[in-house]
């Protein structure tokens, strides 16, 4: 079933596969309470997730046994409070790695943290940490990719088996998936941020391109995506000048 790389050097080091539970994110959670305490690089993966959260307190729907759903427990301690947003950039940037890596096209990333291909989206990341003060104690990254799903209740999802027209093997999947996050958190761990931003910020869904929006400050608006900022809130051109909003303060307008 299910297996990290063997020479994986932080991940699988605790992997539990439960054949469906309510929420890998919520049983991530309550495993950094318990004590002893997780393996740093610990994964919770399901083939059967009821529960599954979102942004925006959204609900994340996968097909049992043809996605992949699972969170990654991590020790950010490297990182203050105000640069957690980077995990979401490493965590963003390793999936649309992994869709590339696979053959598809049109990869990008949907601020905050969800991957589309074309206007479809194929992922959905949350990321939720545990925190003391100005201090990361643990995060959860929790991954849900469409792998092999071929119908869904929205047109504006889609999978990967589609947008290659072949299906994947889940278990190869998974090892490789999370082979592209090893990759992009030791490559955050390191301290190479200023070059994880610019490529978050260059596949951004959108970048540059003028389309509507709408906030509660605003109502629709028209503007133009020009990146992020420090603190990982969006960046908006718009006529006068620039705006910025946090994670649930902006809405897509298709």
């Amino acid at each position: 079933m299910y297996k990290v790389p063997a020479n994986s050097l932080f991940m699988g080091k605790d992997l539990a596969f439960l054949p469906e539970c309510h929420s890998t994110n919520t049983l991530a959670l309550e495993r950094c309470q318990q004590d002893p305490p997780p393996s740093d690089g610990s994964i919770i993966i399901t083939d059967n997730q009821h529960a599954g959260r979102g942004q925006r307190g959204s609900v994340w729907f996968a097909a049992p046994g043809e996605n992949l759903t699972f969170s990654i427990i991590v020790k950010p301690s490297f990182l203050v409070l105000a640069e957690q947003f980077y995990l979401n950039v490493a965590a963003a940037l390793a999936v649309s790695d992994f869709l590339l890596a696979e053959g598809a096209e049109d990869v990008s990333v949907k601020w905050p943290n969800d991957v589309y291909l074309g206007n479809q989206k194929v992922c959905g990341i949350l990321i939720e940490s545990q925190i003391r003060g100005n201090q990361i104690l643990w995060s959860v990254i929790g991954i849900g990719l469409n792998i092999n799903q071929q119908r869904f209740n929205i047109s504006s999802a889609t999978s990967l088996s589609l947008a290659i027209k072949s299906s994947l093997d889940l278990d190869v999947s998974f090892g490789r998936l999370v082979s592209f996050v090893e990759v992009r958190y030791l490559q955050l761990r390191q301290g190479d941020r200023q070059k994880l931003f610019k490529e978050y910020e260059a596949r951004l869904y959108r970048i540059n391109e003028l389309h509507q929006f709408e906030s509660a400050q605003f109502g629709r608006f028209e503007g133009s995506i020009s990146g992020i900022d420090a603190t990982g809130r969006l960046r908006i051109a718009v006529d006068d000048g620039e705006v910025t909003f946090g994670t649930k303060e902006v809405s897509f307008i298709n």
